[in-house]
């Protein structure tokens, strides 16, 4: 009889345990809001990364995480349509991938942490109280600091030095804060001897005019500013520099690795891997408002060979020489 009692007390005394592990083991949930085509294979490679980060973090999909994925593919009406889904999904954290992108989370909630993925001066889009302390629900990442506006231009001319007109393409609807890197790129230009043109442009048709315009004069370069509208369109963007012979810098990896001649930027994959270890803090009890907005850590050159043989240009040694990679 004591044998059975002590056996009964022992199962009591051990089910607060039991049901704590159980409520440890609960699945959390996360939302990511997507400005690209779901079938992209780009994101996908990236959304892989954050996978296989948040797995050697602990959080593994079907055992204690979920994620609900939206992709708005750049319509506008979707992205508003799928905030308004993801927020009423009641996640415990959400993934913002555009500026524009947050701005339409935000609309939505201000007590869902939202963590930014490849964010362009929060400060100055209101999503922040500054980079140091957030101070609101979003934290996260930004791509690159405006200074590297004047950056493209300098290897530009390092690799083009005869350019002295370039275009800089942006579309506002995806680059709302397009003066981030406009502005330094105007400042610049002055002390490299260029002609700087805001070039911006809202749809396909309208980028190929502005291309076409830009190489009706010689000595024409483009420096291509990062947004989601010129990541989902990569193709057609580096095709038609090609087509008209035009000089081309671009902020990431991507653009060269489809023909543009070069690429300087953030290493975007990086930018997930640390995303996701965001979300491991604030799975486990940060205040978004605490976490820091984090500047790159890594930056990357990439050079293309076959494009600068194509444009009769020759790669300047020192560019050779820090190149992380060059495509032959």
């Amino acid at each position: 009889m004591r044998r059975r009692e002590f056996i009964a007390g022992l199962g009591a005394a051990a089910w607060p345990l039991l049901a704590w592990a159980q409520l440890g083991e609960r699945v959390r949930r996360i939302g990511m809001l997507w400005p690209y085509a779901e079938g992209d294979p780009e994101p996908n490679a990236w959304l892989a990364t954050f996978r296989e980060e948040l797995g050697k973090l602990g959080w593994v999909e079907g055992r204690n995480v979920r994620i609900d994925h939206r992709w708005a593919a750049l319509d506008e009406e979707s992205v508003q349509r799928f905030a308004r889904e993801l927020v009423a999904l009641q996640p415990d954290i959400i993934l913002a991938q555009s500026t524009p992108n947050t701005a339409a989370l935000l609309q939505q909630t201000r007590t869902i942490p939202i963590v930014l993925t490849q964010g362009t001066d929060p400060v100055g889009a209101g999503f922040v109280a500054s980079l140091s302390r957030p101070g609101g629900n979003v934290t996260g990442f930004i791509n690159l600091e405006a200074s590297l506006g004047g950056k493209w231009l300098e290897l530009l001319k390092q690799i083009a030095p005869r350019v002295n007109r370039v275009a800089f393409l942006f579309n506002p609807a995806t680059a709302p804060y397009f003066e981030y890197y406009l502005s330094p790129f105007k400042a610049a230009a002055a002390s490299f001897g260029v002609e700087p043109i805001a070039a911006p442009f809202h749809n396909t048709l309208e980028l190929e005019s502005v291309l076409a315009a830009q190489a009706r004069e010689s000595n024409g370069g483009l420096i291509a500013m990062p947004d989601s509208f010129q990541t989902v369109h990569r193709a057609e963007i580096t095709s038609l520099a090609a087509r008209h012979r035009l000089p081309a810098i671009y902020a990431f990896r991507f653009f060269a690795e489809a023909g543009g001649l070069l690429s300087y930027g953030n290493d975007r994959f990086d930018n997930y891997r640390r995303s996701a270890n965001y979300v491991d803090r604030v799975l486990r009890g940060a205040n978004p408002a605490e976490l820091p907005i984090q500047i790159p850590n890594k930056l990357e050159l990439v050079i293309n060979l076959r494009t600068t043989k194509a444009l009769g240009l020759t790669i300047p040694p020192n560019l050779l020489a820090v190149a992380n990679e060059v495509i032959e």
